[in-house]
């Protein structure tokens, strides 16, 4: 990872801090050049850019690399996901950013989450010695937790472009729809949002306004999966970059936009009188209050916490994965789990908050199909209109915390972990069945051949996480690849057509990470992340 000045970022011991955590990774063709765009998820983040060679067959090579500069956007924060747009560039995402409100109010470097403190290597700090003050002097979390635009030409130059009016939230990844103005993003995380965004302009993410999703349950509370219509809320007034970032750079903080107070124990707030709404989002249970004319700061720089003080729907779970089925009109958004806010939680995730979904517990996740239709109102084709589950992981542990394990000579017989009330406890390997899907992550659409892929981001739900192919067709599940122990799959993505070949582009982030970190042995090098693809095919465009 590099410094705002070019330089390597160090550790507290003075090594170079190198990322074994390879995320997304875009394959873009420009000219008579491929390169690859790849993302490293830490903290501070990289993105590095790199030619590749094609040859007579298909076979990719890379052949020279170097880190693209992101000092023109003070930096870069965990990247996660992403996705290629129309226009051919990489859209990119920052995810998990700091809160705001917490900031603020922190007297000591200290006292600051590790990705803050970390996040001040990017400007030669050393979270050990600096002190608030120098850091409040470099570093805003306001300026992180957006779209990431990132297009390069045919001689390899590249330019960045955070994109401020799509609003601020954990982004898994931006995806823009055939019209290439309407863009979905999925929000990763506890009691979080599903938002909506429709440009100006087609081709330019950088003015339009933004939406966040209402959830209407059509199928009965507490049952498996379940169904809903959708309803798009506005979020503020439509918003340029320009206007946003103006905003960050005038040193805009969490105070300026709301007024606070606690909840009451029922979930109530004190002063409901007075104008003040209770929400539940990820930074947990509040009493806020907009202050007048903060409407576009705090859809753009507080989005979720927006969201839920609009009436908009904060009780999604790891929203992840996003891609679309043109033939049939159908989004597909990959729930990695059905807990928390998206059951029935009332003196948890549900406290201070509407409680729009109830869905029956399953900790295995889901994909979920959401229909696609004209919208006059929006002024969009492609607005997603209702949801429902389309394929879901099967969850082996019983009531009480027994389990009832699925046999497989593929994988050890037991797995240490941690339960819900902070136990140790040992279980099967596989907590969901290795038959079905468990926390599905990434997933993209094969058009004309009706398969979606699916891959997976799982601890304990499979030892060892897979991508899997989907046929829309027969409903049949076929796995396609492993990843080793502790580690995920990422970046899933698949390239109709590059000089007559397909590719399905997939990484491996941190093996032996999570899990099984016995097993590295005296070889560091297999902690190493990936880079790599399935394939080449013949073009199946």
């Amino acid at each position: 990872m590099v410094q705002k000045n070019g330089s390597p970022v160090r550790n507290t011991d003075g090594s170079e801090f190198i990322s074994p955590s390879n995320d997304f990774s875009a394959l873009i063709q420009t000219g008579n050049k491929i390169f690859e765009l790849t993302q490293f998820e830490t903290t501070p983040a990289a993105m590095y850019l790199s030619e590749l060679s094609q040859d007579a067959n298909g076979k990719l090579t890379a052949i020279s690399t170097r880190p693209i500069d992101f000092s023109g956007v003070e930096g870069y924060w965990t990247p996660c996901a992403g996705s290629v747009s129309p226009w051919n560039t990489n859209l990119s995402s920052e995810e998990y950013p700091a809160d705001a409100r917490l900031f603020e109010t922190t007297a000591s470097v200290s006292a600051l989450p590790l990705a803050d403190r970390s996040m001040l290597r990017y400007w030669g700090l050393d979270p050990t010695t600096a002190t608030i003050e120098e850091a409040k002097a470099v570093y805003s979390p306001y300026r992180y937790g957006f779209v990431v635009e990132v297009a390069v030409d045919g001689s390899g130059t590249t330019t960045v472009t955070k994109h401020y009016a799509a609003g601020r939230r954990a982004l898994e990844l931006a995806y823009v729809m055939p019209d290439r103005r309407t863009a979905y993003l999925s929000d990763d995380g506890v009691n979080d949002g599903f938002n909506m965004f429709v440009a100006a302009r087609a081709g330019d993410l950088s003015e339009g306004q933004l939406y966040a999703a209402r959830w209407f349950q059509t199928s009965p509370a507490d049952q498996p999966a379940g169904q809903a219509d959708l309803y798009w809320i506005p979020l503020g007034p439509s918003a340029t970059d320009a206007q946003v970032k103006a905003l960050i750079d005038s040193g805009i903080q969490f105070s300026h936009i709301f007024e606070t107070e606690p909840q009451a124990a029922d979930g109530t707030c004190p002063s409901a009188a007075s104008g003040f709404r209770p929400i539940n989002t990820e930074t947990g249970r509040e009493c806020l209050k907009l202050k007048a004319g903060q409407e576009l700061a705090a859809s753009r720089l507080e989005t979720r916490r927006y969201a839920a003080y609009v009436g908009a729907t904060t009780e999604f779970r790891k929203t992840e994965g996003i891609t679309y089925n043109p033939t049939n009109h159908r989004l597909y958004v990959s729930f990695s789990e059905l807990n928390s806010g998206m059951i029935h939680d009332p003196t948890n995730r549900d406290l201070g908050g509407p409680n729009h979904v109830r869905l029956a517990r399953n900790d295995c996740g889901a994909v979920y199909e959401m229909a696609i239709t004209p919208n006059a109102a929006i002024g969009s084709d492609y607005v997603a209109e209702s949801a429902s589950a389309l394929v879901e992981g099967v969850w082996l542990g019983g009531p009480g915390g027994s389990l009832y394990p699925e046999t497989s000579p593929y994988h050890d017989p037991t797995y240490t972990y941690v339960d819900s009330a902070g136990a140790i406890k040992t279980s099967p390997a596989n907590l969901c069945s290795v038959s079905h899907i468990a926390n599905p992550d990434n997933l993209s659409f094969i058009n004309g051949y009706d398969t979606l892929l699916i891959g997976e981001d799982t601890v304990n739900g499979h030892q060892n996480d897979m991508v899997w192919a989907y046929n829309l067709s027969t409903r049949e599940l076929t796995r396609i690849f492993s990843a080793p122990y502790g580690s995920e799959t990422t970046g899933v993505y698949f390239y109709p057509d590059i000089n007559g070949y397909a590719y399905i582009k997939t990484q491996v982030q941190h093996p032996y990470g999570e899990s099984d970190t016995n097993k590295v042995g005296s070889d560091p090098s297999v902690t190493h992340s990936y880079t790599g693809y399935i394939g080449p095919f013949p073009a199946m465009n």
